[in-house]
């Protein structure tokens, strides 16, 4: 074993092994991914009493974006199109209730069913998606579609 690493008198040991666990992550294959699922408006209504459903396809667009995760910017351009969707559905004061409540409540540190990144292990946090993270979601979203055209 490297000096570096059994050096305790120098106290270097503990920072060659503390370097080395922060760097191994970067390097370590992704984790695998969840299937894509939504809840719909998670915690909120998925339309009004007369339209049920109105912005329903909304929040399942803002799920997919969630599902994957990825930067902070990316997080808030999900939820900037989660508020131009219900507004374009007729609601502009419920999307401003939307966003304020994706705003506090869509945090990738929250262990929830519905935080940024949720098809992740939980705290991935506000990474970019790597290459091969980016093939994992892809790969997964293709199985799902093949396993919904076997179901039709």
């Amino acid at each position: 074993m490297p000096a570096a690493l059994t050096d305790t008198k120098s106290g270097s040991g503990l920072l060659a092994y503390a370097l080395l666990l922060a760097v191994a992550p970067a390097t370590a294959k992704p984790a695998s991914i969840d299937p894509f699922t939504s809840d719909g408006c998670s915690l909120f209504p998925d339309g009004t009493v007369e339209k049920p459903e109105l912005w329903l396809e909304c929040c399942r667009t803002h799920d997919l974006a969630y599902w994957h995760g990825g930067t902070y910017a990316e997080r808030l351009q999900a939820d900037r199109a989660l508020e131009a969707c219900v507004t374009d559905a007729g609601e502009p004061d419920i999307a401003l209730m939307m966003l304020a409540g994706v705003r506090v409540g869509g945090s990738a540190f929250l262990p929830t069913s519905f935080r940024w990144g949720y098809g992740w292990p939980y705290l991935r946090g506000y990474q970019p998606l790597t290459d091969s993270e980016r093939r994992l979601v892809e790969a997964a979203l293709a199985k799902q579609a093949r396993g919904k055209g076997e179901d039709q």
